[in-house]
């Protein structure tokens, strides 16, 4: 008798010492996501850009206040605009890179660094904040590009948020690089143990493709190993006729802007 009595008390214990464990895992992660998620790097207010190309350097205010930058990079003869969201690493000392290979096809491009992103201020909290920053950008590049020229595009963690932005206005088209099906779905493969209601993140791509009129353009690399190849499989199996998805073969999650399949491609949407 006595030893089951110790047995149940050695149990009770065992389970409350893993309850607390749990607790504080859960805890740090919740508190610490989006530096799991982002990897921000800030840039000196001072610092000077550097390209060859000609470019006109961006600062819109917030819906509170703060002061978001972006980079406009101009083509010969323009036939409009890409909105570009870049990815969850690097600043726009290093995107602006990627600029000549639309510049080059004659369309002007826009990158934004998000809050906390290079020489823009803030912290980022949540998707809701980030979406708002992103809408208020977009609306004052609108102001010089009507609408039907106006191409966005998102790479990655952007790619989700390029989606939903689509969704809520009626650009020329869409440009999707490497996106998740679901980034809650995504990060879940990531931290199993975190329950998706905690998540400040969820980015379901999947929910607002359907909802986007405008051609959409999906470009996957067979080797990535970041975010996996079957994300984009599953979907184009959800886009409409407008929908057109296009695999790169050996190609991994990083430099698809310099690939030479995707140039090719692009240079066909771009006519």
């Amino acid at each position: 008798m006595e030893i089951l009595k110790t047995l149940k008390f050695v149990s009770i214990i065992l389970l409350a010492f893993f309850v607390v464990i749990y607790v504080v895992v859960i805890s740090y992660v919740y508190f610490n996501q989006v530096g799991m998620i982002f990897q921000t790097a800030s840039l000196p207010k001072e610092y000077q850009f550097e390209y060859q190309s000609k470019f006109e350097e961006i600062n819109v205010k917030s819906f509170d206040g703060v002061n978001l930058n972006g980079l406009l990079f101009k083509a010969e003869k323009s036939k409009g605009l890409i909105f570009y969201l870049h990815g969850n690493a690097g600043t726009l000392e290093t995107w602006g890179k990627i600029a000549k290979t639309y510049t080059n096809l004659s369309y002007d491009i826009f990158i934004l660094d998000y809050r906390s992103f290079g020489k823009s201020d803030g912290e980022i909290e949540n998707e809701e904040q980030l979406n708002k920053d992103i809408a208020i950008v977009y609306k004052t590049l609108h102001k010089r590009y009507p609408e039907n020229k106006i191409i966005i595009t998102g790479y990655s963690i952007g790619s989700g948020l390029a989606a939903i932005l689509a969704s809520e206005n009626k650009p020329k088209a869409l440009i999707l690089q490497s996106p998740y099906y679901s980034f809650a779905e995504l990060s879940s493969s990531r931290v199993p143990f975190f329950p998706d209601f905690m998540k400040k993140f969820q980015l379901e791509t999947y929910e607002y493709l359907p909802k986007i009129k405008a051609p959409i353009y999906i470009f996957h690399g067979k080797e990535d190993q970041l975010i996996p190849y079957e994300n984009s499989v599953r979907l184009s199996k959800i886009i409409k006729k407008n929908g057109h998805f296009y695999t790169l073969n050996n190609q991994g999650h990083i430099g698809m802007n310099e690939n030479n399949d995707f140039q090719n491609q692009l240079k066909r949407i771009l006519e």
